[in-house]
């Protein structure tokens, strides 16, 4: 069964990691492809990144921006070692705000943490508590498709520390509230992966030097060695250099169109949509309470064998659209990233209900 073709998107990809990378991103110069990382051509590169990240969040002064390789899933092992200086708390309501809550448990330079488990559905920030030096949850957790703001938790002494992999550089939000904000480039972005980025406060970048030098930590998980690297515009090990180009050009295109802003809205209109159709919709439903709903992964979950739906859909080019495996709900789940313009999910959306009345 194929889905009418004056139905479908141009675009068929809207997955929630890695993202759709636009065709006109693929075009580069190759002469810097395979050349050093620490040479000009690939650190010119890595300081354009670094300057229009600083524009796109319009960064407090004393902030500083860092990156490595591994990923962000290579922070949840370092942020223990850098930035926890003894005890801290954690909310989780998904598989990644989980796996990130984990890695605490496991540093033997810190206690165990204080973790509050918030059923996938639903979201919470973390409760202030006496005794807590770090306080750790996402901005947007991508596997339910839960959002929360982005809030200073505590006194001044404690870190608040953000996971914005989904959600950075396509939801607003105030630097100023966050002490660590990190990300991986594979989704608003629309680069591959294999990288971090993290936005750190001046209190970040004290503790962190102290911690560091007081305790053993291993290289790859050094942030302070991470961003000694980056203020020379490197990073510690070869990059991905391709990566690197995605990254940079994305953020150029993000900053034409206005910015964080731009980018803010159009994924509000884009998840607004799909919500907007599963509330009219007699066979969906969105599966987030309402006032904790992501605006850049939208998660519904569907009356009628999601997987038979994402087949169909695979079969003419909508591809990506399942829920995630280890929540393991009869969903889909769409992603409504920058790259994506608001009309290709409107066609997602026709193919979708073209879908739903063949199999009813």
């Amino acid at each position: 069964m194929m889905i009418p073709r004056e139905l479908l998107p141009r675009d068929g990809r809207f997955g929630s990691g890695p993202s759709r990378i636009p065709s006109s991103h693929l075009s580069l110069d190759p002469t810097w492809m395979g050349t050093s990382h620490r040479k000009s051509p690939v650190k010119n590169v890595v300081g354009s990144i670094r300057e229009g990240l600083n524009e796109l969040f319009a960064l407090p002064e004393g902030y500083e921006i860092a990156l490595g390789n591994g990923g962000a899933s290579l922070l949840w092992d370092a942020i223990p070692f850098c930035f926890v200086e003894q005890k801290a708390k954690a909310t989780t309501f998904g598989q990644f705000s989980t796996k990130a809550a984990k890695a605490l448990h496991k540093n033997p330079f810190v206690d165990s943490p204080i973790v509050t488990q918030i059923e996938p559905g639903s979201a919470a920030l973390p409760e202030e508590e006496p005794g807590i030096d770090s306080y750790l949850y996402p901005h947007n957790e991508t596997s339910t498709g839960a959002m929360l703001p982005v809030k200073r938790i505590g006194p001044e002494s404690a870190l608040t520390i953000v996971d914005g992999t989904s959600s950075a550089g396509g939801v607003m939000y105030d630097p100023a509230e966050a002490d660590v904000y990190y990300f991986s480039p594979q989704k608003c972005f629309a680069s591959d992966g294999g990288l971090w980025f993290a936005i750190l406060s001046p209190a970040a970048l004290e503790r962190m030097e102290r911690l560091t030098s007081e305790r053993w930590v291993p290289d790859i998980l050094n942030i302070q060695l991470a961003l000694d690297n980056s203020q020379k515009n490197q990073t510690l090990n070869t990059p991905a250099l391709a990566t690197l180009h995605l990254m940079d050009t994305q953020l150029r295109w993000m900053l034409e169109q206005g910015g964080l802003e731009a980018m803010d809205k159009r994924t509000k209109e884009s998840s607004s949509l799909v919500y907007e159709w599963a509330a009219n919709t007699d066979w969906a439903h969105p599966f987030i309470e309402e006032q904790f709903r992501s605006q850049v992964v939208a998660t519904i979950d569907i009356d009628l064998p999601a997987d038979e739906l994402s087949t169909t859909c695979r079969e003419s080019g909508i591809v990506d659209i399942d829920g995630y495996r280890g929540l393991g709900r009869n969903q889909l789940r769409i992603a409504t990233f920058p790259a994506t313009e608001p009309d290709e999910v409107r066609a997602l959306l026709d193919s979708l209900s073209w879908v739903g009345q063949q199999q009813r």
